[in-house]
């Protein structure tokens, strides 16, 4: 698939909170269009709410990112370059459905329900912290980046005062502006270190969500050592990035809007609602699901040819004027929980259950223990994350 003449596909957001103004003219005009990607290559690209949504659930779409048609933004890896055993968001039926069965249960909203006290004790810890250092602070080293991080290290059994590492070499992995050589280095980086941990915890398992799956694993024959690598590999990369980013952005619009930010504080129970607002407003992870036509599919009239990559423009989904009224709007008081934020149908967001529980704990105890909280810079002065697979934000600089 060759990009030919086709128009490039534009990455960065000129607007913070807004797709790109291309991509919302293609939900308009052209929901399902041919595009050259910055590395050079072509795809598909959907905009339109449904057909992503089919895309997502349609097993005549694959998820095998090592196809050679799968889409790849500049610097990404191509196929046979990746250091890591087939992770689960690259998996087909009938490989995806025994993997994921075998953590699903790690995630459970129950599950999640009995860390909240521990979830909020980390919250509180660090904003004691915050609140008695220096002024102003910088929102994404001081909360935004430690708590996640805190969390899913603590879950999976990975030592916390390893996390500078983590996130030195996983900003790097979803950098798009950086060789493919870079990334791989990156993620193999990762990959050595937590080849270690796991080897640790199949001589000596603890209470963890890696240690917990070794001894599954034991009682129904051999460890699949590569398997819990590859897990592990996502699970530590998208467990602290996406949510790290989500508190940074959440905070910086509630701000931005005073009298939304009022109603929470004087009802923290529409906090959940406002969270799923903000998860549809950003659609940070944008550009991380991607497929390919395994036989020729029509999507609204246009057939995708088999073979051929396609990349779903949730960002735009999530402004589908169909599904979403006034979807340019931030209304916190809407219904917003069809969002594509976390994608849809059989590779859905694993942890999106431990994602929503940790930002309503962020947003309602930072909001309920800081009521000065206000930006400590202009807006133009604040730097965005444009050249990231995960948007977000590169420092929030506040004061109270």
């Amino acid at each position: 698939m060759t990009a030919d003449s086709a128009e490039t596909l534009q990455i960065a957001r000129i607007c913070p909170y807004a797709p790109p103004e291309q991509h919302l003219r293609l939900l308009r005009e052209e929901p399902v269009a041919k595009v050259a990607l910055p590395g050079g290559s072509a795809a598909w690209v959907a905009a339109r709410y449904q057909d992503i949504r089919t895309i997502l659930s349609d097993p005549r779409f694959s998820a095998d990112r090592r196809h050679p048609n799968a889409p790849k933004l500049n610097g990404e890896m191509g196929p046979g370059e990746s250091p890591l055993p087939k992770m689960m968001l690259e998996m087909d039926p009938p490989e995806h459905g025994p993997a994921r069965r075998a953590v699903v249960g790690e995630f459970t909203v129950r599950r999640m329900a009995a860390l909240r006290p521990r979830i909020q004790q980390i919250v509180d810890e660090h904003l004691d912290a915050m609140l008695g250092g220096p002024r102003p602070v910088d929102l994404v080293r001081a909360l935004a980046l430690p708590v996640p991080s805190l969390v899913i290290c603590e879950l999976l059994g990975v030592p916390y005062d390893d996390h500078d590492f983590f996130q030195i070499h996983s900003a790097q992995l979803l950098n798009h502006t950086i060789s493919a050589q870079e990334r791989q280095h990156a993620a193999l980086e990762i990959a050595i270190y937590l080849d270690k941990l796991i080897k640790a915890k199949e001589e000596d398992p603890s209470d963890d969500l890696l240690s917990r799956q070794v001894l599954k694993q034991r009682e129904s024959g051999a460890v699949d050592h590569g398997a819990l690598l590859s897990l592990a590999f996502l699970l530590l990369i998208a467990g602290h990035e996406t949510t790290a980013n989500m508190i940074s952005l959440g905070t910086y619009m509630m701000l931005r809007h005073p009298d939304a930010l009022a109603a929470l504080r004087e009802d923290p129970g529409k906090t959940p609602g406002a969270v799923e607002e903000l998860l549809r407003h950003f659609t940070i992870a944008e550009f991380a699901m991607m497929r390919v036509a395994i036989e020729d599919v029509e999507l609204g009239g246009t057939v995708i040819p088999a073979g051929e990559g396609v990349l779903t423009l949730t960002n735009t989904g999530n402004r589908d004027p169909e599904v979403f009224a006034d979807p340019d709007t931030f209304d916190i008081e809407r219904d917003a929980r069809s969002h594509l934020a976390f994608g849809y149908g059989p590779h859905q967001c694993l942890g999106q259950s431990l994602a929503r529980v940790e930002l309503e704990i962020v947003f309602n105890t930072l909001f309920q223990r800081v009521p000065g909280l206000r930006l400590a810079v202009p807006d133009e002065q604040l730097s965005f994350k444009d050249h990231s697979n995960v948007y977000g934000m590169h420092e929030l600089p506040v004061t109270w």
